[in-house]
């Protein structure tokens, strides 16, 4: 694996919280490369640290040690602007949850990314090449007739095929996903891994944390975390 084929690297990651009187241990030295145009697994018992890793890689969250360098770049070392700018741009996120905003429409959910990042000046210059991104998006997750709804009128598959949506708004080269089929049931699940395995052929990084085998089998590369390492 050269050098430039890797778009994210971990290096000796550890983390801890605090629970009550104790330091609870979650990461323990873990290093992990994830190649351009993977998609990989993250499996593992609960409390194994899956969702806190991923949470470190798309610089949710900071390490107690250990670095996390994108594209060559070390995380920790890039200013607090920068690092807005690489959650906005860079890396997309999915959750079990969807995370969606109820008194926005399913097309303000899409877009709202894009004016995050915007200044109110920048926003305006751009609103209509973004508004027709998010509803491109949502007619490619057969979602378009739903664009003027809100997210508590959709299944929790169209809920989460919009949070997608939203996630690849801003074309991020990575893709983050939290347990992106815990809140559905098998059929609209295998919806969603098909929505990724689609993604991932047009050349998307992708990784996705599941406790469930059956759908890491899905990925090109199955990670399993034990004890704070990747076993």
């Amino acid at each position: 694996m050269s050098k430039n084929d890797i778009i994210l690297k971990a290096e000796g990651l550890c983390k801890s919280y605090r629970m009550g009187a104790a330091d609870v241990s979650v990461l323990k030295g873990l290093d992990l490369a994830v190649k351009k145009g993977e998609f990989i697994a993250i499996v593992g018992a609960s409390g194994s640290g899956k969702s806190t890793l991923l949470h470190i890689l798309g610089a949710l969250d900071r390490p107690d040690k250990g670095i996390v360098r994108f594209e060559g770049r070390d995380l920790s070392r890039i200013s607090y602007s920068e690092l807005n700018r690489f959650r906005n741009k860079m890396v997309g996120f999915v959750f079990q949850f969807y995370h969606l905003l109820d008194e926005l429409s399913v097309l303000e959910n899409v877009f709202l990314p894009t004016m995050a990042g915007k200044s109110i000046l920048g926003w305006l210059a751009c609103r209509r090449l973004a508004k027709n991104r998010a509803r491109e998006l949502l007619s490619r997750f057969g979602l378009g007739q739903r664009a003027n709804h809100k997210p508590f009128q959709l299944s929790g598959g169209e809920r989460q095929r919009t949070a997608i949506a939203r996630a690849l708004m801003n074309e991020p080269r990575l893709l983050l996903a939290d347990e992106p089929t815990g809140n559905l049931d098998s059929a609209t699940g295998n919806g969603i891994l098909e929505v990724f395995e689609e993604l991932n052929r047009a050349g998307q990084t992708i990784v996705m944390v599941t406790h469930d085998e059956r759908i890491a089998q899905r990925a090109g590369r199955i990670i399993t975390l034990a004890d704070g390492r990747i076993a």
